[in-house]
């Protein structure tokens, strides 16, 4: 790819052109803004991931964006994760912390009553809201950001067999949505286990034979899936091994866009049971996953990977109506209710001249142009133009039906 193709890329020139996100110093660097075409963006993510893991048998729930900092000493992320965490918030004399991440909250919902053996494995996820100190220099659009929204889940296993067969179906799923993406395993996206240092006890969890054990689970699970990863010594979480979903950016830069964890420390310090069949309490397994990353994240790859032109399903505005002149606007409002009523996001341009209002439309990467003029009133048609080139003059039912099967299916 060239520089010039770079640059063009780049998600922070385009979502400035395209009004998706901005940056202001009064709110905070690493803050992003997202603007009503760039939420709308967010919102298509965000429908996508819940309704398709709740179709996998997750339970999706919702817990507080902060919580006592005696819960993360609990968990052992304080003070793993104090440099990357906010301040203490002093309320009450009692110590609160902006998350840094989900899985205690989760843990704690768990824990409000007993479970028994046939109700896992468990899968909780939540679209959650997290906050993380950045470090300025590391900071860059919405790639590197100070506060996200993690696709999170956590899923509460009988044993250790069956968090394996969880850690498939999670990748199943990572792979599935890739595929939604147009993303092929090998070209835009490869694997990683990240694997922890035996030696390095103040960052990891000191149990050798539970990271061996886990490691090679990891490993042979990869190999059976016949997927190609690479080894990465010191990776891991300071909690157990994980499976990494490494992405790079324009720029040729790799982050971990999705990951697959397997927890071997979180059982204990919270102790994690349920009522096996025999009646006995047992220690559960932990394996925590983002199925579709940090929301923002994905929304930078994806804003390069289509340089700003996105499928029907994920555009922020699908379709313009273009009437030739002013006596054709009623017609062209009456074309915008019956698509909108179907939930197409389109509007209509009476502004300037049309060839103007075209250009303007395709500068904008508008998936699709209506143009109404008096043969398509009288037909009740309208001319229909794609990013590809023109298509024709169909009935108004037919460009309607197009759109909505090209949404359900995110072509």
């Amino acid at each position: 790819m060239s520089e010039h193709e770079m640059n063009e890329r780049d998600h922070k020139k385009l979502g400035k052109e395209m009004d998706l996100f901005a940056f202001s110093d009064s709110v905070g660097k690493g803050l992003p803004l997202f603007l009503p075409k760039g939420a709308t963006m967010r919102r298509e993510l965000e429908r996508f991931i819940v309704d398709e893991e709740i179709r996998r048998g997750y339970l999706h729930v919702k817990t507080p964006d902060l919580a006592k900092l005696d819960l993360y000493r609990k968990s052992g992320h304080y003070p793993h994760y104090k440099d990357s965490m906010y301040a203490p918030i002093v309320i009450d004399d009692e110590e609160f912390m902006l998350r840094p991440m989900t899985c205690p909250h989760h843990f704690e919902l768990f824990l409000s009553r007993p479970h028994s053996y046939r109700e896992l494995p468990m899968r909780i996820a939540e679209l959650a809201q997290l906050y993380r100190y950045e470090q300025s220099g590391e900071l860059m659009g919405l790639q590197r950001v100070r506060t996200f929204c993690l696709a999170d889940a956590h899923i509460i296993c009988a044993s250790e067999e069956q968090a394996v067969e969880e850690v498939g179906r999670a990748l199943d799923l990572i792979e599935y949505v890739a595929g939604v993406f147009g993303l092929k395993l090998g070209e835009d996206y490869s694997y990683r286990l990240s694997l922890g240092d035996r030696t390095n006890t103040e960052k990891y969890y000191k149990n050798d034979a539970a990271w061996e054990k886990s490691e090679d689970l990891l490993r042979k699970h990869l190999k059976s899936r016949g997927s190609k990863f690479v080894e990465s010594k010191d990776e891991a979480a300071f909690y157990g091994p994980k499976i990494d979903v490494q992405m790079k950016n324009v720029n040729g830069k790799e982050d971990t866009a999705f990951t697959v964890q397997y927890d071997f420390c979180m059982p204990d310090r919270f102790d994690l049971t349920y009522t096996a069949e025999d009646g006995s309490q047992k220690r559960a397994f932990v394996v925590h996953r983002s199925s579709i990353g940090a929301i923002e994240r994905i929304m930078a790859f994806l804003i390069e990977k289509y340089a700003g032109a996105f499928p029907l399903w994920l555009s922020p505005v699908q379709a313009k109506i273009l009437p030739v002149s002013e006596k054709h606007a009623e017609y062209a409002k009456k074309i915008a209710a019956e698509l909108a009523a179907e939930s197409i996001r389109v509007e209509v341009d009476d502004t300037d001249s049309l060839g103007k209002r075209i250009r303007t439309a395709k500068m904008e990467k508008v998936p699709y142009l209506l143009v109404v003029g008096d043969q398509e009133v009288e037909a009740e048609t309208a001319t229909l133009e794609s990013r590809e080139g023109k298509i024709g003059a169909l009935p108004i039912a037919e460009i309607r039906d197009r759109f909505v099967n090209e949404i359900k299916t995110r072509a």
